[in-house]
Protein backbone atom coordinates (compact mmCIF):
# COMPACT_ATOMS: atom_id res chain seq x y z
CA UNK A 1 0.00 0.00 0.00
CA UNK A 2 1.29 3.32 -0.80
CA UNK A 3 1.76 6.09 1.62
CA UNK A 4 0.32 9.98 0.91
CA UNK A 5 2.95 12.47 1.33
CA UNK A 6 0.62 13.69 3.90
CA UNK A 7 0.46 10.79 5.76
CA UNK A 8 4.27 10.53 5.93
CA UNK A 9 4.53 13.90 6.84
CA UNK A 10 1.88 13.24 10.00
CA UNK A 11 4.26 10.24 10.75
CA UNK A 12 7.64 12.31 10.95
CA UNK A 13 6.55 15.15 12.86
CA UNK A 14 4.64 12.58 15.56
CA UNK A 15 8.16 10.62 15.36
CA UNK A 16 9.59 13.94 16.12
CA UNK A 17 7.58 14.63 18.75
CA UNK A 18 7.78 11.14 21.00
CA UNK A 19 11.50 11.30 20.60
CA UNK A 20 11.53 15.32 21.98
CA UNK A 21 9.65 13.80 24.53
CA UNK A 22 12.14 11.04 25.42
CA UNK A 23 14.95 13.15 25.02
CA UNK A 24 14.20 15.74 27.55
CA UNK A 25 12.74 13.29 30.03
CA UNK A 26 16.03 10.96 29.50
CA UNK A 27 18.36 14.29 29.97
CA UNK A 28 16.14 14.68 33.57
CA UNK A 29 17.25 11.37 34.43
CA UNK A 30 13.73 9.28 33.67
CA UNK A 31 13.22 6.77 31.53
CA UNK A 32 9.81 6.26 29.80
CA UNK A 33 10.68 3.28 28.79
CA UNK A 34 11.00 1.96 32.33
CA UNK A 35 8.28 1.59 34.60
CA UNK A 36 7.76 3.69 37.29
CA UNK A 37 6.17 4.20 40.65
CA UNK A 38 4.58 7.22 41.87
CA UNK A 39 4.37 8.32 45.45
CA UNK A 40 3.04 11.29 47.44
CA UNK A 41 3.50 13.80 50.52
CA UNK A 42 2.53 17.04 51.63
CA UNK A 43 4.52 19.84 52.77
CA UNK A 44 3.30 22.95 54.40
CA UNK A 45 4.84 25.40 52.05
CA UNK A 46 5.21 24.72 48.28
CA UNK A 47 8.98 25.99 47.22
CA UNK A 48 8.89 23.08 44.77
CA UNK A 49 8.15 23.04 40.93
CA UNK A 50 6.35 20.23 38.34
CA UNK A 51 9.95 18.00 37.42
CA UNK A 52 12.05 19.07 39.86
CA UNK A 53 14.40 15.86 41.51
CA UNK A 54 14.06 13.19 43.32
CA UNK A 55 17.31 11.91 44.70
CA UNK A 56 18.06 8.98 47.12
CA UNK A 57 21.86 10.04 48.98
CA UNK A 58 22.90 12.50 46.21
CA UNK A 59 21.48 10.17 42.92
CA UNK A 60 18.45 11.21 40.86
CA UNK A 61 16.41 8.42 41.10
CA UNK A 62 12.83 10.34 39.48
CA UNK A 63 11.30 13.05 39.20
CA UNK A 64 7.95 15.58 40.72
CA UNK A 65 4.99 15.08 38.39
CA UNK A 66 2.83 17.33 40.34
CA UNK A 67 1.82 20.05 42.64
CA UNK A 68 -1.05 20.58 43.93
CA UNK A 69 -3.09 22.22 46.98
CA UNK A 70 -5.40 20.88 49.27
CA UNK A 71 -8.09 22.78 50.89
CA UNK A 72 -9.23 20.46 53.10
CA UNK A 73 -5.68 20.49 54.92
CA UNK A 74 -4.27 23.65 53.89
CA UNK A 75 -1.43 21.91 52.81
CA UNK A 76 0.48 21.25 49.14
CA UNK A 77 0.34 17.50 47.92
CA UNK A 78 3.05 16.74 45.83
CA UNK A 79 2.99 13.44 43.72
CA UNK A 80 6.26 12.20 41.97
CA UNK A 81 7.34 9.11 40.57
CA UNK A 82 10.12 6.76 41.31
CA UNK A 83 12.55 3.90 39.09
CA UNK A 84 9.77 0.72 40.43
CA UNK A 85 13.26 -1.13 40.84
CA UNK A 86 14.05 0.76 43.63
CA UNK A 87 11.83 0.05 47.00
CA UNK A 88 11.14 2.10 50.21
CA UNK A 89 9.75 1.23 53.60
CA UNK A 90 6.95 2.48 55.27
CA UNK A 91 8.10 4.42 57.49
CA UNK A 92 10.67 6.17 55.34
CA UNK A 93 10.50 10.26 54.79
CA UNK A 94 10.65 12.80 51.74
CA UNK A 95 13.03 16.13 52.73
CA UNK A 96 12.58 19.22 50.88
CA UNK A 97 16.19 20.62 50.41
CA UNK A 98 18.08 23.87 48.65
CA UNK A 99 19.45 21.21 45.54
CA UNK A 100 21.61 24.55 44.44
CA UNK A 101 23.24 27.97 44.85
CA UNK A 102 20.39 29.45 42.40
CA UNK A 103 17.62 29.05 45.17
CA UNK A 104 16.42 25.66 43.04
CA UNK A 105 14.89 23.09 45.37
CA UNK A 106 14.50 19.23 45.66
CA UNK A 107 13.00 16.22 47.42
CA UNK A 108 15.36 13.35 48.95
CA UNK A 109 13.80 10.19 50.21
CA UNK A 110 15.29 9.01 53.52
CA UNK A 111 14.65 5.30 54.01
CA UNK A 112 13.27 3.59 56.98
CA UNK A 113 14.27 0.98 58.96
CA UNK A 114 11.08 -1.09 58.47
CA UNK A 115 10.95 -4.15 56.64
CA UNK A 116 7.45 -3.69 55.05
CA UNK A 117 7.37 -2.23 51.88
CA UNK A 118 5.66 0.90 50.56
CA UNK A 119 3.29 0.11 47.97
CA UNK A 120 2.80 2.12 44.63
CA UNK A 121 0.48 5.19 45.39
CA UNK A 122 1.57 5.18 49.40
CA UNK A 123 1.85 8.71 51.19
CA UNK A 124 5.34 9.29 53.05
CA UNK A 125 5.76 11.63 55.84
CA UNK A 126 7.50 15.21 55.13
CA UNK A 127 10.14 17.00 56.32
CA UNK A 128 11.48 20.27 55.60
CA UNK A 129 16.06 20.17 55.82
CA UNK A 130 16.54 22.90 58.67
CA UNK A 131 16.67 25.98 57.72
CA UNK A 132 14.53 26.26 54.92
CA UNK A 133 11.66 26.71 56.99
CA UNK A 134 12.82 30.07 58.02
CA UNK A 135 13.76 31.04 54.66
CA UNK A 136 10.43 29.81 53.31
CA UNK A 137 8.96 31.89 55.28
CA UNK A 138 11.53 34.82 55.13
CA UNK A 139 11.23 35.03 51.08
CA UNK A 140 7.05 34.97 51.96
CA UNK A 141 7.36 37.82 54.05
CA UNK A 142 10.20 39.94 52.20
CA UNK A 143 7.77 39.79 49.16
CA UNK A 144 4.88 41.22 51.00
CA UNK A 145 7.12 43.82 52.16
CA UNK A 146 8.30 44.19 48.70
CA UNK A 147 4.92 44.09 47.23
CA UNK A 148 3.88 46.79 49.37
CA UNK A 149 6.40 49.31 49.08
CA UNK A 150 6.22 48.56 45.20
CA UNK A 151 2.60 49.23 45.52
CA UNK A 152 3.49 52.50 47.44
CA UNK A 153 5.85 53.53 44.56
CA UNK A 154 3.93 52.91 41.66
CA UNK A 155 1.26 54.67 43.52
CA UNK A 156 3.61 57.60 43.75
CA UNK A 157 4.36 57.55 40.10
CA UNK A 158 0.91 57.80 39.14
CA UNK A 159 0.50 60.89 40.95
CA UNK A 160 3.45 62.32 39.69
CA UNK A 161 2.16 61.65 36.20
CA UNK A 162 -1.82 63.12 36.94
CA UNK A 163 0.18 66.19 37.72
CA UNK A 164 2.24 66.60 35.32
CA UNK A 165 -0.61 66.38 32.51
CA UNK A 166 -2.83 68.41 34.84
CA UNK A 167 -0.02 71.13 34.52
CA UNK A 168 -1.46 74.02 32.52
CA UNK A 169 2.20 75.80 33.24
CA UNK A 170 4.86 76.16 30.67
CA UNK A 171 6.25 73.30 31.99
CA UNK A 172 3.31 70.58 31.93
CA UNK A 173 2.19 67.84 29.51
CA UNK A 174 -0.97 69.65 28.27
CA UNK A 175 1.47 72.80 27.32
CA UNK A 176 4.26 70.41 25.73
CA UNK A 177 1.14 68.56 23.45
CA UNK A 178 -0.23 71.75 22.61
CA UNK A 179 3.72 73.11 21.27
CA UNK A 180 3.85 69.61 19.42
CA UNK A 181 0.38 70.18 17.53
CA UNK A 182 1.26 73.70 16.54
CA UNK A 183 5.10 72.60 15.26
CA UNK A 184 2.78 69.96 13.72
CA UNK A 185 0.44 72.44 12.14
CA UNK A 186 3.19 74.01 10.80
CA UNK A 187 5.21 71.64 9.70
CA UNK A 188 2.57 70.34 7.59
CA UNK A 189 1.37 74.11 6.29
CA UNK A 190 5.19 74.87 5.61
CA UNK A 191 5.01 71.09 3.36
CA UNK A 192 1.45 72.46 1.74
CA UNK A 193 3.58 75.82 0.40
CA UNK A 194 6.59 73.73 -1.02
CA UNK A 195 4.47 71.28 -2.91
CA UNK A 196 2.60 74.30 -4.29
CA UNK A 197 5.85 76.27 -5.27
CA UNK A 198 7.51 73.21 -6.46
CA UNK A 199 4.03 72.25 -8.31
CA UNK A 200 3.87 76.26 -9.98
CA UNK A 201 7.90 76.36 -11.05
CA UNK A 202 7.33 72.84 -12.26
CA UNK A 203 8.44 74.12 -15.79
CA UNK A 204 11.58 75.83 -14.48
CA UNK A 205 12.27 73.11 -12.67
CA UNK A 206 12.40 70.79 -15.47
CA UNK A 207 14.22 73.68 -17.64
CA UNK A 208 17.14 73.56 -14.80
CA UNK A 209 17.66 70.18 -14.68
CA UNK A 210 17.72 70.01 -18.28
CA UNK A 211 20.49 72.51 -18.61
CA UNK A 212 22.14 71.15 -15.90
CA UNK A 213 22.50 67.87 -17.71
CA UNK A 214 23.62 69.77 -20.88
CA UNK A 215 25.82 71.64 -18.69
CA UNK A 216 27.04 68.04 -17.33
CA UNK A 217 27.51 66.68 -20.57
CA UNK A 218 29.49 69.43 -21.64
CA UNK A 219 31.77 68.84 -18.84
CA UNK A 220 32.39 65.34 -19.64
CA UNK A 221 33.70 66.01 -23.26
CA UNK A 222 36.01 68.97 -22.31
CA UNK A 223 37.21 66.61 -19.47
CA UNK A 224 37.55 63.91 -22.42
CA UNK A 225 39.17 66.33 -24.91
CA UNK A 226 41.90 67.37 -21.77
CA UNK A 227 42.71 63.49 -21.50
CA UNK A 228 42.92 63.32 -24.71
CA UNK A 229 45.24 66.15 -24.71
CA UNK A 230 49.31 66.11 -24.65
CA UNK A 231 49.44 68.13 -21.35
CA UNK A 232 52.23 66.12 -20.11
CA UNK A 233 54.35 67.16 -22.93
CA UNK A 234 53.20 70.44 -23.17
CA UNK A 235 54.33 71.04 -19.48
CA UNK A 236 57.66 69.67 -20.63
CA UNK A 237 58.04 72.71 -23.24
CA UNK A 238 56.74 75.00 -21.26
CA UNK A 239 59.24 74.07 -18.36
CA UNK A 240 62.36 74.12 -21.35
CA UNK A 241 60.86 77.56 -22.53
CA UNK A 242 60.99 79.58 -19.17
CA UNK A 243 64.68 77.66 -18.03
CA UNK A 244 65.74 79.10 -21.24
CA UNK A 245 64.36 82.64 -20.65
CA UNK A 246 65.71 82.29 -17.15
CA UNK A 247 69.43 81.54 -18.67
CA UNK A 248 68.76 84.49 -20.93
CA UNK A 249 68.00 86.79 -17.91
CA UNK A 250 70.83 85.28 -16.34
CA UNK A 251 73.21 86.18 -19.40
CA UNK A 252 72.13 89.66 -19.63
CA UNK A 253 72.18 90.35 -15.83
CA UNK A 254 75.74 89.36 -16.20
CA UNK A 255 76.48 91.19 -19.15
CA UNK A 256 76.80 88.62 -21.67
CA UNK A 257 76.37 89.52 -25.62
CA UNK A 258 75.28 92.80 -26.94
CA UNK A 259 72.78 93.56 -24.95
CA UNK A 260 74.45 92.29 -21.66
CA UNK A 261 77.31 94.60 -22.24
CA UNK A 262 74.86 96.97 -23.85
CA UNK A 263 73.05 96.48 -20.10
CA UNK A 264 76.12 96.17 -18.38
CA UNK A 265 79.23 98.29 -19.90
CA UNK A 266 79.56 101.95 -19.20
CA UNK A 267 81.93 102.94 -21.70
CA UNK A 268 79.53 101.49 -24.08
CA UNK A 269 76.67 103.78 -23.02
CA UNK A 270 79.16 106.65 -22.30
CA UNK A 271 80.13 106.40 -26.43
CA UNK A 272 77.07 105.65 -27.31
CA UNK A 273 76.08 109.31 -25.48
CA UNK A 274 78.99 110.95 -27.32
CA UNK A 275 78.23 109.34 -30.49
CA UNK A 276 74.47 111.07 -29.66
CA UNK A 277 75.92 114.40 -28.96
CA UNK A 278 77.75 114.65 -32.08
CA UNK A 279 74.98 113.55 -34.19
CA UNK A 280 72.73 116.35 -33.16
CA UNK A 281 75.66 118.97 -33.64
CA UNK A 282 76.23 117.60 -37.47
CA UNK A 283 72.17 117.65 -38.06
CA UNK A 284 71.94 121.01 -36.41
CA UNK A 285 75.06 122.40 -38.65
CA UNK A 286 73.69 120.86 -41.48
CA UNK A 287 70.43 122.59 -41.05
CA UNK A 288 72.35 125.80 -40.75
CA UNK A 289 74.61 125.75 -43.79
CA UNK A 290 73.51 123.26 -46.05
CA UNK A 291 75.35 124.81 -48.88
CA UNK A 292 78.41 123.32 -47.09
CA UNK A 293 77.00 119.58 -47.56
CA UNK A 294 75.15 120.40 -50.88
CA UNK A 295 76.73 122.61 -53.41
CA UNK A 296 75.10 122.91 -56.68
CA UNK A 297 76.53 125.86 -59.25
CA UNK A 298 74.99 126.31 -62.61
CA UNK A 299 77.79 128.75 -63.84
CA UNK A 300 80.77 126.59 -61.06
CA UNK A 301 80.75 129.60 -59.38
CA UNK A 302 81.87 129.83 -55.61
CA UNK A 303 79.76 130.02 -52.41
CA UNK A 304 80.03 133.32 -51.09
CA UNK A 305 77.77 132.94 -47.71
CA UNK A 306 78.41 133.67 -44.55
CA UNK A 307 79.43 130.39 -42.16
CA UNK A 308 77.14 130.38 -39.33
CA UNK A 309 78.42 128.17 -36.01
CA UNK A 310 76.32 125.65 -34.79
CA UNK A 311 75.15 127.09 -30.97
CA UNK A 312 77.10 124.71 -29.32
CA UNK A 313 80.32 126.34 -31.13
CA UNK A 314 78.59 129.97 -29.97
CA UNK A 315 79.23 129.42 -26.81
Amino acid sequence: MKLSKEVKTAILVISGIVFLIFGINFLQGVNLLDGANTYQTEFDYNALAESSAVTIKGNNIGQIKEIKYIPETRKTRVIFAVDNDLKFSKNSKVRMYASGLLGDNAIAIIPGTDTEMAEDGAMFESEVEKGLIEQLSGNFSELSSDLGTTLKTADTLLIGINGLIEDTSDSGLKNAIAELNATIKSFNALSGSINSLVAKNEANLTSVIKNFDSISANLAVVSADLKKADISNTLGNLDTTLANVNNLLAGLDNGQGTMGKLLKDDKLYDNLEVASMQLKELLQDFKLNPKRYVNVSVFGGKNKDEYVKPEDERQ
